[in-house]
């Protein structure tokens, strides 16, 4: 068993030389930009249902609430109000990107995805300090692909940064 096990991880490795493996990030937009995060942390990505969100009082604007899910009770954090990025709208097109994050579900709100992206190492960019909508800390670099370049953000950090605190209140 660990034999066959050894031999097909050998082969495994050999067929992805480890300069060609990409790491997967789902790619989504807020305002102007457009962004990226670990594919891995996804857990699915849904309609944001104005309904289906009960507001929770003394709350930070940009927590909009939580969200039942299957049973599961889910705070939805609106980033865009977060940082700042103009006035969001709900619609149809508003999307939610439920996370999965060392077991702990959050929902963020976002404008739209666009789509699931590879990107190799020398794809990322260090991201430079540019004052920009997320502090340098949040950002895991840019990542580059042809004329695109997503904002790739570590939403680990992110969402357990100590004024957004999702994870940190979910602990409890």
């Amino acid at each position: 068993m660990l034999q066959t096990h050894a031999a097909d991880h050998a082969v495994h490795h050999h067929a992805h030389a480890r300069d060609e493996a990409g790491h997967e990030f789902l790619a989504f937009t807020m305002g102007e930009e457009e962004y990226g995060l670990d594919i891995l942390k996804v857990q699915e990505i849904r309609g944001y249902e104005t309904g289906a969100v009960t507001r929770i009082a003394n709350t930070p604007a940009f927590f909009k609430g939580v969200m039942n899910l299957r049973g599961v009770i889910v705070p939805i954090v609106d980033m865009r109000i977060r940082f700042n990025l103009g006035t969001p709208s709900y619609d149809e097109f508003t999307i939610v990107i439920v996370l999965n994050l060392g077991g702990k579900v959050v929902g963020m709100v976002v404008d739209s995805v666009s789509d699931v992206t590879t990107l190799a190492p020398q794809q990322i960019r260090p991201a430079p300090d540019m004052g920009g909508v997320f502090e340098s800390d949040y950002l895991i670099g840019l990542g580059t692909l042809d004329e695109r370049m997503l904002i790739l953000v570590d939403i680990d950090k992110l969402m357990g940064s100590p004024d957004i605190g999702v994870l940190g209140s979910l602990a409890a």
